[in-house]
């Protein structure tokens, strides 16, 4: 008769997982010891946070449900800012916390217990779509079958799901799985969603739109519509970065923004319109919205909304429009405004990216460029905690996308990289195919930019930085300090070697205008 933890591994597999990331403790380690064996492979980390963010490295990277397991009390508090950035990003992430026993538990008493916290659930409440516990242990492999499948189920977000520590060790009958009861799309009624004349149309398209694999659709109603695309972050690479409807800047640069500006008809697919895409919702409102979702977007009330998926959704915008492409409307923008140091670096980069390759970027001076401005080579090219800017995401977000098998580069800042260098250890133990590109600019050049932007003197940003090449060396992985200009052949090879790599570069940038201390759009539009 299988255990409590082998029952949980058994439902793992049932829901497709292949990866979890986890760190044991005295609570888990009944689930620890049902995995050998397992079609799951647990990737051991050195902190919770990594391993919240690489399941949503993984996760967006793949397209698949992410999964992280912790330990009772701090193991579970450790991951909560993880859960938080995949909330704001829409990763489908099943966050497995234990907790003390079901024995050893009052209800509302507090009574020392080893890491007892009197309702552990709390922590997850405000950044999770469901908080869900079992109770009874042959409750067990249903209750995460279905914790899975509602982190994957529309809105995409992250799931909590507590297990007392005495219910993996004891013995269950695995059920039959729980039948899957999710609600059908409502059918669109049939009217003509866009006004009788338009004639200069704009597609903003949006993670949703990744999320369904939606990209060849997306560019066909572009084509069909003749209408620029600008894409949110989450968005990046639908379209292939030389495709002639692309918008190759961020909505934050004027160039962008006078589209959308200009344009008669907006067609929103699979976005939020969130605050940081939006410049803080300053973006005045078009003539005439549609959008193509599940759920109608909170921040912008639309002239028509199919609450479909975005492929059905795609589809009925492509029913209503004549077969023959049309030109577009604007002239294509281009990011040569842009030039300088920073692009310089970019360029380097993107030599050495295949296609395929994904980049993780932090929140730092480099990443906001990337993230920006960077060449996205296709879907899920691109993961950046813009959600909730979660600073230290990129490189334990790149382990876990690295493990998709795809070519992997983390963008990091000397800042960020600390909050997770102990992890170095988990790349060379677990050989993990990451290449870390880590701009060194002695401190939080964002906050010192905030500072100096103001005429003030930076307080608290300058960081009196480690030997990181040396670093490195110490938990065994390769490292070596390069130019700009010797930048692409670096990664190049490091992404050739299939080892985990550093690679630094020093550099003072200047944040583009993507981030919010430049936005141009200072004020709010009128009501």
């Amino acid at each position: 008769m299988p255990t409590g933890g082998e029952a949980l591994v058994a439902a793992l597999e049932e829901l497709g997982v292949e990866v979890a990331f986890g760190l044991p403790g005295v609570h888990n380690l009944a689930a620890w010891k049902a995995f050998p064996g397992s079609a799951v492979r647990l990737v051991g980390v050195r902190h919770e946070q990594t391993a919240g963010y690489a399941a949503d490295g993984w996760a967006r990277a793949s397209g698949r449900l992410g999964v992280a397991l912790t330990t009772t009390g701090p193991g579970a508090s450790n991951i909560v800012t993880a859960t938080g950035e995949a909330f704001s990003c829409h990763t489908p992430l099943l966050v497995i916390a234990t907790d003390i026993p079901t024995t050893a538990r009052l209800p509302g008493v507090f009574r020392g217990v080893l890491h007892e916290t009197t309702d552990q659930a709390s922590f997850f409440r405000p950044v999770t779509k469901a908080q869900l516990r079992v109770d009874r242990a042959e409750d067990l492999h249903g209750t995460v079958v279905r914790a899975g499948r509602l982190a994957m189920r529309h809105p995409r977000r992250p799931v909590y799901l507590e297990i007392p520590t005495d219910l993996l060790s004891a013995l269950v009958v695995l059920p039959q799985p729980p039948r899957d009861d999710s609600p059908l799309p409502r059918v669109h009624d049939g009217r003509n969603p866009f006004p009788e004349h338009f004639s200069r149309p704009l597609v903003w398209a949006g993670g949703g739109a990744t999320a369904a694999g939606a990209g060849s659709l997306v560019q066909d109603l572009a084509v069909r519509l003749g209408a620029p695309v600008l894409t949110s972050y989450g968005g990046r690479g639908l379209l292939p970065p030389d495709h002639p409807n692309l918008v190759p800047l961020p909505p934050h640069t004027p160039e962008a923004g006078a589209l959308w500006d200009a344009a008669d008809v907006v067609v929103v697919v699979g976005s939020d319109l969130d605050g940081m895409n939006t410049q803080g919702f300053r973006q005045p409102r078009p003539p005439w919205v549609v959008t193509v979702d599940l759920a109608q977007p909170v921040n912008l009330v639309p002239d028509v909304h199919l609450p479909l998926e975005v492929p059905a959704g795609v589809a009925v915008l492509l029913e209503a429009l004549p077969p023959e492409p049309r030109e577009p409307w604007a002239v294509r923008p281009t990011r040569e405004a842009y030039a300088g140091p920073e692009l310089d670096l970019l360029e380097a980069l993107e030599s050495s990216l295949t296609p395929d390759a994904i980049v993780v970027a932090d929140m730092c001076v480099a990443g906001y460029w990337y993230g920006g401005f960077g060449r996205v080579g296709g879907p899920r090219g691109l993961a950046y905690p813009v959600g909730w800017g979660t600073l230290g995401f990129g490189f334990p977000a790149g382990l876990g996308a690295a493990l998709t098998g795809r070519p992997t580069v983390a963008l990091v800042g000397d800042g960020g990289f600390l909050f997770a260098c102990g992890d170095l250890a988990t790349a060379a133990q677990e050989r993990i195919q990451l290449t870390t590109v880590l701009v060194d600019d002695g401190g939080y050049g964002m906050l010192a930019y905030d500072f100096t932007r103001d005429g003030q003197t930076p307080v608290g940003c300058d960081l009196e930085p480690p030997d990181f090449v040396a670093l490195a060396h110490s938990f065994r992985v390769d490292a070596r300090e390069v130019t700009v200009a010797e930048l692409g052949a670096a990664v190049a090879q490091g992404i050739a070697s299939r080892r985990p790599n550093l690679l630094v570069v020093k550099a003072h940038l200047t944040p583009p205008v993507s981030t919010s201390p430049r936005w141009y759009r200072a004020a709010a539009p009128p009501a």
